[in-house]
């Protein structure tokens, strides 16, 4: 195989194990929590730090990674993120107590932080023109891949082995991956290397997403009632705020400010926060749903996203490809248009759906009843066929907007915004499902206090009531569920078309095919 070959092969694993990792992770959380003791933290709580934990120091930590590759090298940032990857696995998969276990989950974390945005900045150093655009499509299919077999195999592996394996399974992974790129890989820096690092501005950054994810996350899981989740968004806030002048002022900041200098990038940040935002919280909000108001089966909650993948995987290439040869502003447009469509297909959900009931070992609810082909399917191929068309022109545009040089700094903001703006997505649009869910029950329960704590617990928002919940209550929620779930899905819709927007008003073809012939694009306003 040729070296190009060999360089997609190793970020394709390198990234790929990074997205895999959190599919697997996320199916073996039960098991954990029943296997393992903990004297500090209780069970339900524990599973919250095993994921919460592993996001929180790869957003916070991918800024500055993006930057120590640019400068030091990215094949070997990326060697580092990956050896990392697979010792905190190792230390995650042998964990004796949960305590150890949401230690090596903050750590592997960490090392992940390295292999994303090095990823893409290989890929952009290696490949020109149109083999670039198609080989981000590559990425893009294998990483879609990767979260499309994750929950199966996981499952598989979990029921068949033990919950460790969901860790384990990294290792052999992780050992082809560092012997490809060590051997085959070819290194790339930033040739205009800064005479000192930005440690200050590198600490802000950490500071700045650290905080406004921890705080998202907290709110979220607390139902914003731990002051710590306000404090943790006031210190992002103001880390945030204290960024711009150490971007215009520090003679070397971590974030040159010439970077936002180019259109295309700007922009293509300004989209990815409203999109992925809106992504995010579709995704988090559509699972809840189905398996809790509409009591749809965990496989069969599973099998609705199998669109997505498919979309991703089939179509990601082309897309990349015609985006580099034509330019990506037609795909960064009407992308988020066909999802607007599809999330918009689901205001007119009836609350009465019936569910389907997938088991794998029951042949005969491995069909979907009919309203599912109603009410859910046409609106996941709308949204599949949209985000198949947006994703790999996106990542071209991000690329080509800024000098090689600074193209490992690029691809880490653009992935902390991608992060950052679904946990304050989903978070803020959640007060909104909370409070239409209750408004909604306490007009269809004229006599209950819905605001008391028993009920509350029962009668949860999007989710199962409790079994021992009254009929007429589950009815009632049912019903309010439905409607907050339409409101979720017109807010996301909402993000999603303005983003759609953005990209036909801002993006330019003109400066993505330039930089695509090989030249490094010059700022425009």
């Amino acid at each position: 195989m040729s070296a190009r070959t060999w360089t997609l092969v190793a970020v394709v694993l390198g990234s790929g194990i990074v997205f895999l990792d959190s599919t697997i992770v996320n199916v073996a959380l039960r098991s954990m929590a029943e296997d393992l003791t903990s004297t500090l933290v209780a069970p339900l709580e524990a599973q919250t730090y095993v994921v919460s934990g592993y996001l929180l120091t790869l957003s916070a930590l991918l800024i500055l990674a993006g930057a120590l590759a640019d400068v030091y090298g990215r094949k070997r940032l990326f060697v580092i993120g990956l050896a990392g990857f697979g010792v905190t696995s190792l230390v995650c998969g042998l964990a004796p107590n949960m305590e150890l276990l949401i230690l090596a989950r903050l750590a592997q974390g960490a090392f992940g932080a390295l292999l994303v945005p090095t990823s893409l900045a290989l890929i952009n150093a290696t490949f020109s023109g149109p083999e670039r655009g198609a080989a981000f499509g590559i990425w893009t299919a294998a990483t879609s891949a990767m979260l499309l077999l994750g929950p199966p195999i996981g499952g598989f592996l979990v029921d068949t082995f033990d919950w460790r394996i969901a860790f384990l399974i990294n290792i052999p992974l992780v050992a082809a991956g560092v012997v490809i790129a060590v051997t085959r890989l070819e290194e790339s820096r930033n040739p205009d290397v800064p005479d000192r690092f930005d440690w200050l501005g590198a600490i802000a950054v950490a500071l700045a997403v650290g905080g406004l994810a921890y705080g998202a996350i907290r709110g979220e899981a607390q139902r914003w009632a731990d002051p710590s989740a306000f404090v943790a968004l006031a210190v992002g806030a103001v880390a945030t705020i204290a960024l711009v002048p150490l971007m215009t002022r520090r003679r070397e900041p971590l974030v040159p400010p010439s970077l936002f200098a180019s259109r295309n990038f700007t922009v293509t940040n300004i989209s990815t926060l409203l999109i992925y935002g809106a992504l995010y919280a579709f995704s988090s909000f559509l699972a809840i749903f189905l398996q809790g108001t509409f009591e749809y089966t965990a496989a069969a909650s599973g099998m609705a996203g199998v669109p997505i993948s498919v979309a991703l995987i089939l179509l990601s290439t082309t897309y990349g490809r015609i985006a580099a040869q034509r330019g990506p502003r037609l795909f960064m447009s009407a992308g988020p248009a066909l999802m607007a469509a599809g999330l918009l297909w689901f205001l007119r959900l009836p609350a009465d759906s019936q569910p389907w009931l997938l088991s794998f070992s029951d042949p005969a609810t491995l069909i979907p009843p009919g309203d599912y082909f109603i009410d859910i399917l046409p609106a996941m191929i709308l949204f599949a066929l949209g985000i198949s068309m947006l994703v790999a022109p996106l990542t071209t545009a991000l690329m080509t907007s800024v000098p090689t040089g600074n193209s490992g700094l690029a691809s880490a903001i653009n992935n902390a915004i991608s992060r950052i703006g679904p946990l304050l997505a989903t978070a803020v649009i959640f007060i909104g499902v909370s409070a239409a869910f209750y408004g909604g029950l306490a007009d269809r329960l004229p006599g209950v206090d819905v605001s008391a704590p028993e009920v509350v617990e029962a009668l949860p928002p999007l989710n199962a009531p409790a079994p021992e919940a009254p009929a007429e209550q589950q009815q009632a929620a049912r019903e309010a569920s439905t409607d907050a779930f339409r409101l979720a899905m017109l807010i996301v819709a909402v993000l999603c078309a303005a983003g759609a927007v953005v990209n036909a008003v801002g993006i330019r073809d003109a400066d993505a095919l330039a930089a695509g012939r090989g030249s490094d694009p010059a700022p425009s306003g």
